[in-house]
């Protein structure tokens, strides 16, 4: 199922969503350039651009060394979440941030938003570490942030209606959705990931991937933060 847009009208203009996006959008840009051209030194530039911004968990850990000339590690926590390992990485997460981010900005106000987006960021990139202390590869991606916001929005708008593309097959159509059903079939299938990853990777050697856990932490967080942080409106359906 592929949402594409739902039925809550937002009564705010949601500019930090379209901030957060825009800023996503253009620093993707900047890396996908470093690797542009046949010059071999272009793609270890983008690479290294993920190594020096990407949070690594064993740093955070302490479990191992890297270059002093990194980042600090509690930086990298922060601009792991603006970088991206391909096209469809930062259309996916920019699609669901457009889909649901307004509708929770316009419920927590546009500061409360964003603090809320990037504590559910940070517990995103503590649970992925938790999991995977030793870990040397980089955690990048907006999806742990996104998280926490698709679980504020189940919680604030559980009978929204969410027009999704269903394929099943040969089957392909467009149909209205309640987010319970969409936002509940996608935790379930990251809960799913998550076990099946880390049953594939008991004894074996660390490979890169998704990092199902973020998705997991930065939902979980997504709801916590809102009881926090409580709407200034009641905004449910």
């Amino acid at each position: 199922m592929l949402p594409l847009r739902d039925d809550v009208q937002s009564h705010t203009l949601p500019f930090m969503t379209v901030g957060l996006i825009a800023a996503n959008v253009v620093i993707f840009l900047y890396q996908a350039s470093l690797g542009l051209g046949a010059d071999p030194r272009g793609a270890r530039a983008a690479q290294a651009f993920v190594a020096e911004f990407g949070m690594i968990p064993c740093r955070l850990t302490g479990a191992c060394a890297l270059p002093e000339e990194l980042p600090p590690v509690v930086l990298t926590v922060f601009t792991a979440m603006f970088v991206h390992g391909g096209l469809f990485h930062v259309g996916g997460n920019m699609l669901y941030l457009w889909i649901f981010g307004n509708n929770v900005e316009d419920s927590l106000g546009h500061g409360r938003f964003t603090g809320f987006y990037f504590a559910a960021g940070v517990a995103a990139a503590l649970t992925q570490t938790a999991v995977t202390p030793h870990s040397t590869i980089p955690m990048i991606g907006a999806s742990g942030a996104v998280s926490g916001v698709l679980g504020a929005y189940l919680l604030l708008f559980p009978y929204a209606r969410i027009l999704t593309l269903v394929v099943f097959g040969f089957f392909v159509r467009l149909v209205y959705v309640p987010a319970l059903i969409v936002l509940g079939f996608w935790i379930v299938v990251q809960f799913l990931n998550s076990f099946i990853t880390l049953s594939a990777s008991a004894g074996a050697q660390e490979t890169g991937g998704t990092a199902w856990f973020a998705h997991i932490g930065g939902f979980l967080a997504g709801i916590v933060l809102l009881f926090l942080l409580r709407p200034r409106r009641s905004t449910r359906l």
